[in-house]
């Protein structure tokens, strides 16, 4: 199994986290992650810089998606070689053409917040999302539920995930994904979301906003 907090944030990339990069990833190991996807506001680590930070990880797994703002909400992007074709504003029907001619995976995340017409979305588009964010720390409970029924209606389309939305380091890893494989590769990550090999887990003593996980 592999334990991932896949959707957080960093100081170096996005202006409203105060985590810093190195804090991160000795906080994640001490509190019994596997890895870590950064997912910062419409950045995307150049591969370098990424492999510079995971060189100090110690065996914890470091990789880099985004969390790119669509003209219809947030979505967490996995797996493109760069966001050169998803800048802030991209239309959600070309983000999804993105991330499939690309064969990377996409994650709704926090479903409904803001008000968010998720419902509308799935019907103009179908459930073509890899998976919804169902817990995080920007989910609340009543989210959580609109959530809970779109996944009932869709249950062999779209997976469930969790994880912290951190931006402070104590959220990191409230909520997380508990994989059924080994993830070694942000390839191996991609193929596990797509297949909907995940499960959104909780971490005892740490907040939940969005309620406990069976």
């Amino acid at each position: 199994m592999s334990k991932f907090d896949h959707h957080l944030h960093t100081s170096r990339h996005s202006p409203d986290s105060i985590i810093d990069p190195l804090e991160l990833i000795e906080h994640a190991k001490a509190i019994g992650l596997d890895g870590l996807v950064i997912t910062d506001h419409d950045h995307q680590w150049d591969p370098d810089e990424l492999e510079d930070l995971a060189a100090q990880a110690g065996g914890l797994k470091v990789f880099s998606g985004a969390e790119v703002s669509a003209r219809e909400g947030h979505f967490l992007v996995y797996g493109l070689p760069n966001l050169d074709e998803a800048p802030p504003g991209v239309l959600l029907k070309d983000l999804l053409k993105l991330v499939r001619r690309q064969g990377a995976a996409i994650v709704a995340a926090h479903p409904y917040r803001w008000d968010q017409p998720f419902d509308e979305l799935v019907e103009c588009h179908g459930p073509s999302f890899d998976a919804l964010e169902l817990v995080s720390n920007n989910v609340t409970p009543d989210t959580r539920q609109k959530t809970a029924r779109m996944l009932e209606r869709h249950p062999q389309r779209m997976g469930a995930t969790g994880s912290s939305d951190g931006h402070v380091l104590e959220a990191i890893g409230c909520y997380y994904t508990e994989f059924s494989v080994e993830i070694h590769t942000m390839s191996d990550f991609v193929n596990a979301i797509k297949a909907r090999q995940g499960r959104p887990r909780h971490r005892q003593g740490a907040w939940q906003t969005s309620g406990m996980i069976d």
